[in-house]
């Protein structure tokens, strides 16, 4: 049993850590998952599992690394487990990000905005699994193709070729949008 003062020191450093990796976390789940509710409820289960399994935990990587593998786990298998409702029930509704429109921009700013964004996920939805995994965990997660490649078990040079090729599909898809933004 541990003492008040050991129980007390845990939470804190706990607390420290989930203060350090919240905003990440809840970038890449937003990304995996496409709903605010189901990304707070991914990045919750990935703290309560990092906490429940901290003697799991190797120093030969990053914690970072070893809990955003706990993360992408957690959002994959609440993907899973909405494709299997979604079989049960109705078919699910479009998930796309809502806007965070600034006050001060104009409808007009804010249409192309929403439209904006809606095209770039849009794009990033219709990339290949592996792809927008790669590039969820690079770009959003701000994740090197090394850790990228400790956390999924791919090699180095396959996560840079996914990130490359997602980067120009991205491109590719977005175009038109140049001359717009």
């Amino acid at each position: 049993m541990m003492a008040r003062g050991e129980l007390s020191a845990a939470r804190e450093a706990f607390d420290d850590i989930v203060v350090r990796h919240q905003r990440r976390a809840s970038r890449i789940a937003l990304m995996y998952l496409r709903d605010a509710a189901e990304a707070d409820e991914a990045v919750q289960d990935a703290f309560v599992r990092a906490f429940t399994r901290l003697e799991t935990y190797r120093d030969e990587h990053p914690f970072e690394v070893w809990f955003t593998r706990i993360l992408v786990n957690a959002c994959v298998d609440r993907q899973r487990a909405r494709q299997r409702r979604a079989r049960r029930l109705v078919a699910l509704e479009d998930l796309a990000f809502e806007p965070a429109a600034g006050r001060s921009a104009s409808p007009e700013r804010r249409a192309v905005g929403l439209a904006w964004r809606e095209a770039v996920n849009a794009a990033v939805e219709r990339l290949p699994a592996r792809q927008r995994e790669v590039f969820a965990l690079c770009h959003l997660g701000d994740h090197t193709p090394r850790d990228v490649s400790m956390m999924t078990g791919m090699r180095e040079s396959t996560v840079r070729v996914h990130l490359f090729r997602a980067v120009h599909k991205l491109r590719a898809a977005l175009g038109a949008w140049r001359d717009l933004r």
